[in-house]
């Protein structure tokens, strides 16, 4: 699995030796070209190895005679420890250096996610996905760590992670494609060989593409914090996959829910006495970067909610196949592929808030059109689905692009950790938690739309947030410059 439209780091910056070399050497541009394509690859394999497990669930419930709260734990394990340990990811990252950090995390991942195919039960499947979730949750901070040290330069890790932040919808949707398309010509369990080969593939070529970042001298892991937010992410987020299947009134949905809700407030209390928080509350208090945060975890929201919802939709009301559904959505891919390498020029023109705001309303124009006309079985695909499944990627692509730019700007070195950790957080709990709120509106149709609607209010905080700050003179060619905006 390769990366497209990987950055160009040619700009200068005069104030980075670093940069100049890179623009006037190209064996050092080359080297970094292949040292993202490695670490892109690995974002990807993480989010595909989250949803591939979504058009074979049905299969592999019969091939262990699965009841539907089996399917409901199995389809959210990976999920729940890799939102609820990215936190502590990223202090580790932090704390000990990412290349080493991402070695380890690689090595759990490997080791588990070669597991999977040969599961015999579903203990067994279901222990190799919750170790998959935690390899990932270590995986995913330390990629953007060494990310930073790639491309030291402003500029150009401005326009690195223009790139970087269409990379999860993209493996979303290839794992959506390609699990549906293994399943049909071969089983299920061929679906899950991608993850170890990458994550092997990645254990090979680190060391000699991915530079060495150093530990962060003097830094605590803060274990309080990181159990607290560990337990409250993991306990909460449990407990609104559970209203899938249970009524929120019930005992298996408020005891996790509540339980959660209380250790996530502990944690906020903790950290803000702690010496050296695990997450500073400021972080989270500055408005654009929250607000950047609220655009990455409804754009994940979007596009979770569109493939389970036209999955099942395709698949029991129109009847299709696997494959035929899988086929559904290759423009859907071809749309976010063409996005996500138009978004790094757009963002160096417009600016990252800009590009954030239209990329939000337009996923959202097209998760209106879907709810408008996508759903009725008896509608063609070409007029009915096909609009939709082609703005609502091109927008979720340029909003995660800028939002990822936004997140990450002004963060120093020995955060990046942090920031990739809480970037991913919110990417994870954004399908969770919004589409377990959604599902209560009852139908389809109007989820999608209520989604839709949310999409638009995020993007109209943004653009008022820009307005309310005046922008300073930027060069255009400087993503990080037009963050400032």
């Amino acid at each position: 699995m390769t990366v497209t439209g990987t950055p160009c780091d040619t700009d200068t910056d005069t104030n980075t030796d670093t940069a100049t070399d890179a623009a006037t050497d190209p064996a050092i541009t080359t080297h970094r070209r292949r040292a993202f394509a490695l670490l892109g690859s690995v974002q990807i394999t993480l989010i595909f190895t989250l949803a591939a497990i979504a058009v074979p669930l049905p299969e592999i419930g019969r091939a262990f005679g699965l009841e539907r709260a089996d399917l409901i734990l199995l389809s959210a394990a990976y999920g729940l420890t890799f939102a609820g340990l990215l936190l502590f990811g990223g202090r580790l990252s932090d704390r000990y250096g990412g290349r080493r950090t991402l070695t380890a995390g690689l090595i759990l991942f490997a080791a588990a996610s070669a597991a999977v195919p040969f599961a015999p039960g579903i203990g067994a499947l279901l222990a190799a996905r919750f170790a998959q979730g935690a390899g990932a949750a270590l995986i995913a901070p330390a990629a953007m760590t060494v990310l930073r040290a790639v491309f030291p330069a402003p500029a150009a890790y401005g326009k690195a992670m223009a790139t970087w932040g269409g990379l999860s919808v993209l493996g979303a949707t290839a794992g959506n494609l390609l699990s549906g398309v293994i399943a049909e010509l071969l089983s299920w369990r061929w679906s899950f060989a991608v993850p170890p080969a990458v994550a092997l593939a990645a254990l090979v070529l680190a060391p000699r593409l991915l530079p060495d970042t150093p530990p962060g001298r003097g830094r605590a892991l803060d274990l309080p914090g990181a159990l607290l937010a560990t337990a409250g992410i993991t306990l909460a987020s449990y407990g609104l996959v559970a209203t899938d299947a249970l009524p929120w009134s019930s005992a298996g949905v408020l005891a996790p829910l509540l339980i959660g809700a209380a250790l996530l407030i502990a944690f906020w209390y903790a950290e803000r006495r702690a010496g050296d928080p695990l997450l500073p509350p400021r972080f989270l208090l500055d408005r654009r970067r929250a607000l950047a945060l609220a655009a990455i975890a409804f754009s994940a929201c979007a596009t979770a909610t569109t493939f389970v919802t036209l999955s099942l939709h395709l698949q029991q009301d129109r009847d299709w196949s696997p494959l035929r559904t899988s086929a559904a959505f290759v423009p859907f891919a071809i749309a976010l592929l063409t996005s996500g390498r138009a978004a790094g020029p757009l963002i160096a023109r417009f600016g990252p808030r800009v590009v954030t705001a239209a990329g939000l309303a337009t996923a959202g124009a097209g998760l209106v059109l879907l709810a408008l006309t996508g759903l009725d079985p008896h509608t063609p695909y070409a007029s009915a689905l096909l609009p939709g499944l082609v703005l609502l990627p091109a927008g979720a692509a340029a909003s995660f692009a800028g939002a990822a730019v936004l997140t990450t700007h002004g963060v120093p070195h020995e955060r990046t950790g942090l920031a990739g950790g809480v970037l991913n957080t919110a990417m994870e709990l954004g399908p969770t938690v919004v589409f377990a709120i959604v599902l209560t509106f009852g139908s389809d149709a109007v989820s999608l739309a209520a989604t839709g609607a949310a999409l638009a209010v995020v993007a109209a905080l943004n653009l008022h947030v820009q307005r309310s700050r005046p922008s300073r003179p930027s060069r255009p060619s400087s993503l990080t410059q037009g963050a400032t905006q």
